[in-house]
């Protein structure tokens, strides 16, 4: 993914960003935690659950560019290695799997009722998992502070959608039933993988200007 330079580039950030959160792949989870849940303990979850990733997010917006510099790492490589990130995310998804990256085994089997179930696995590393922080951080990269607003504002408003999503979780699942679901995580897996590709391409040419023609 480019540098935010223009609208185009931020409603591409907004895609990118809501095709790596993937709230259909976390309804059916979310379904299965709330079961036995009243009404109000699936707001009380969904709420966290959103709070929580927003929370990440932002938190790796305001200290990616620190990070990366404390690591030594380039931009450019961070794009190919968040690429990669991505790339083995959206192969997951277009089996329609949550996938190793997003969530091991054992963060899977942490799903046992605690009061944890809104941050811990489902908000991380479900949602916002290594594919979501890559994103955010490479977007917020080399930016003033009209920049990072927009870049805030859109986490915002995906964080919103996600909420939104799970709050509605029930009828949601219904309406779209196993099948349907599956189907919005194929076509979300694909969209992430000409991203993924895309973010890859732009590092490489960064690093190696040969190859673009510089």
């Amino acid at each position: 993914m480019g540098e935010l330079a223009n609208w185009t580039e931020y409603s591409r950030f907004l895609l990118s960003l809501l095709a790596v959160l993937d709230p259909f792949m976390a309804i059916p989870i979310f379904l299965s935690i709330c079961a036995s849940r009243s009404d109000a303990d699936r707001r009380r979850f969904a709420k966290v659950t959103s709070l929580t990733v927003f929370g990440v997010l932002i938190g790796a917006a305001l200290t990616g560019e620190a990070v990366l510099r404390a690591m030594g790492t380039s931009l450019a490589s961070f794009r190919i290695g968040g690429g990669l990130v991505l790339l083995l995310m959206a192969f997951a998804m277009l089996q329609a799997k949550p996938g190793d990256v997003r969530q091991t085994a054992e963060e899977a089997d942490a799903l046992d009722g605690t009061e944890t179930l809104g941050v811990v696995p489902l908000a991380v590393p479900l949602l916002a998992g290594p594919g979501a922080i890559s994103t955010v951080m490479i977007a917020v990269q080399q930016g003033g502070l009209f920049h990072d607003a927009l870049v805030i504002a859109i986490i915002g408003t995906v964080c919103i959608v996600v909420w939104l999503m799970l709050r509605m979780a029930a009828p949601v699942g219904r309406l779209m039933g196993t099948a349907g679901l599956n189907v919005a995580n194929r076509l979300l897996g694909l969209l992430l993988a000409a991203i993924a590709v895309e973010s890859m391409a732009i590092g490489i040419k960064e690093l190696f200007p040969v190859l673009a023609g510089g």
